[in-house]
């Protein structure tokens, strides 16, 4: 069935060139055989639009092929249009043919139809119709006696030519015009398909006329008669033909139309009942119906013709829709296009489902799990606080059994010495057992207060007073206490003074020069300077300095080798807004520098 279709189509796009070809000579003949002027003859319309027809003849004609038809269309309407003063008929006929040629492949939408209109079509039924109001009287015309009958609009000629070149302008594109054959069944289609009857049948009774009359079967008027009544019943059965087709479209149109009625019905009771929120909207984002639910969701009664907004987005997601009373209301939004027949989207649908209760449940479930994860927080903060007391327990045990244990122990030595042996002892020992005693006692009572200020420390509860504190001063103090100043170079200026409190930079000194003279080595020296807004206050020794490995650890609690006195001293100086940092001493030492602010 392709096959045949394609040869059809073949067959009629040959013999509408030939048509056309035929035309064109017809008008190349005629201007040539004639003295009329060029734009007063009929005839130079006809060639240019024979050449038109001609080249429009091929399936797909090459652009140029195409530009070339449209210019000689053209000219066959100009042409035709300067013809109307002498030949109005033909002029008219050939007008509406170049103009049928030039718009031959235009094709207008229908207002309120999808399918499209070809302006060539009534162009080329206006034409044909002409021609044919030419072509009838003639017919009649060996009807009458010695050949003569009625005048005509135009030459039989011309009128020949205009048919045939109607005929072939329609036979171009078989695909469209009233020979498609895809169209849509109705009442059109069927007008559409008798219509070359209609047109044929007093033709061909004209014929049968004047046949009947050259043969002797019957008078020109009854030859006349006859044609005239076969052309009425042909008219008439047309009509009867017509009205059946009529009343079968309106029956059929009454049928879709209650086809229509209970379709819409059943879609608008199934939109009604469906749990979803639905919104649907035209092509311009107006609202055309909602169902029961979107009203219940939205508190509106009649939201038909308004623009909602906003407008959730294409797909499906997370939304809020606006309540009548100012609320939020989450919902699940989808929204989705329905297309036309080339695919644009001609409406839209917003569907919501109202997710509250699982916003509301998701809301407390996350609030649990930020209550649960606060209380893993403190749980972690109290584990790490039972840990680092649990440290600082086994620290200040490991401490107390090797740092204090040896004062006491030698204590209880000396003493039970003392107390055996008093009498048998010499004065000079017992004055140095008694010394020894009193130097561990001293020791063990120093160890004390730095494990008191050390739980104070770890506790928080140590605050600094801050006042100008002169250095130098209480450098000297310190080295009188530890009797250590002919072994120390102090390098302070007596009008340094540091803003921080003064017993504990009286601890500060006291620990790092005690730390200096325990593990140290001389030189020993005590220096401060001032940069900016800034006092460094530096205790250095010449002694081996501290282990790459344990410098990390050095300010840390019961650090071997470190005691409590750094780990004291950082807090301290902490405590008055400053630092203390550990430096290596060139060519050898240790260099411990403390950072504090300087008094106005």
């Amino acid at each position: 069935m392709q096959i045949a279709a394609q040869d059809v189509g073949r067959l009629s796009r040959i013999l509408a060139g030939c048509a056309g070809v035929a035309v064109a000579v017809f008008g190349a003949l005629d201007l040539l055989t004639t003295s009329a002027a060029l734009t007063s003859s009929p005839a130079a319309a006809l060639l240019a639009a024979g050449l038109a027809l001609s080249l429009l003849a091929p399936a797909r004609p090459a652009p140029a092929l195409r530009l070339a038809a449209a210019l000689l269309a053209g000219l066959a309407a100009v042409l035709g249009a300067a013809a109307l003063t002498r030949h109005p008929a033909a002029g008219v006929a050939t007008l509406l043919t170049g103009l049928a040629l030039l718009g031959i492949d235009l094709r207008v939408r229908r207002p309120g139809r999808q399918s499209r209109f070809r302006v060539a079509d009534p162009l080329l039924a206006g034409a044909a119709i002409i021609a044919l109001v030419a072509l009838v009287p003639r017919m009649f015309a060996p009807t009458f006696p010695d050949g003569g009958g009625p005048d005509s609009v135009m030459s039989p000629y011309h009128a020949g030519a205009l048919f045939t070149l109607a005929l072939g302008a329609i036979l171009a594109r078989p695909e469209a015009g009233p020979l498609r054959t895809t169209a849509v069944a109705g009442a059109g289609t069927r007008i559409r398909h008798t219509l070359p009857a209609a047109i044929a049948v007093p033709v061909v009774a004209a014929l049968i006329s004047a046949l009947a009359v050259r043969t002797g079967i019957s008078r020109p008027a009854a030859a006349i008669s006859t044609g005239a009544i076969l052309a009425a019943l042909a008219v008439l059965a047309l009509i009867a033909f017509l009205i059946r087709s009529l009343e079968g479209a309106d029956r059929r149109h009454r049928e879709l139309v209650a086809e229509l009625r209970e379709g819409r019905e059943f879609a608008d009771t199934l939109l009604q009942s469906m749990n979803e929120a639905v919104l649907v909207l035209d092509a311009n984002h107006r609202v055309i119906d909602v169902n029961r639910r979107w009203r219940d969701l939205t508190g509106h009664s009649e939201p038909t013709g308004l623009d909602p907004a906003p407008l959730p987005p294409p797909g499906t997601g997370d939304w809020l829709v606006r309540h009548a009373d100012g609320t939020d209301i989450p919902v699940l939004a989808t929204m989705a296009p329905i297309p036309d027949a080339e695919g644009q989207p001609r409406a839209y649908v917003a569907t919501y489902v109202d997710i509250t209760d699982r916003q509301r449940a998701a809301d407390e479930l996350r609030e649990r799990a930020g209550e649960l994860e606060r209380g893993n927080e403190r749980l972690r903060e109290a584990n790490l606080r039972l840990e680092a007391a649990l440290a600082f327990k086994n620290d200040l045990t490991s401490m107390l059994t090797h740092d204090v244990a040896q004062p006491i122990s030698s204590i209880a030595s000396l003493a039970e010495l003392l107390n055996a042996d008093w009498a048998e002892l010499d004065e000079d020992v017992r004055h140095e057992l008694v010394t020894k005693i009193d130097k561990n006692t001293r020791r063990l009572i120093r160890m004390m207060n730095d494990l008191q200020l050390l739980f104070r420390l770890d506790t928080g509860t140590v605050t600094a007073r801050r006042t100008p504190v002169p250095l130098r001063e209480v450098v000297t103090a310190v080295t009188a206490e530890l009797d250590c100043a002919a072994d120390v170079a102090l390098e302070i200026d007596d009008d340094l003074a540091a803003l921080a409190d003064r017993q504990h930079v009286w601890h500060v000194v006291r620990n790092l020069l005690g730390n200096a003279l325990r593990y140290g080595e001389p030189p020993l020296r005590i220096g401060a300077t001032r940069t900016g807004e800034s006092i460094e206050l530096v205790v250095e020794d010449g002694g081996p300095g501290v282990p790459a490995e344990l410098v990390p650890q050095l300010f840390g609690r019961f650090v071997r080798g470190a005691g409590l006195g750094l780990f004291i001293v950082r807090h301290l100086v902490e405590a008055n807004r400053g630092s203390v940092r550990y430096e290596r001493a060139e060519p050898r030492g240790a260099r411990l520098v403390v950072t504090l602010e300087a008094a106005r």
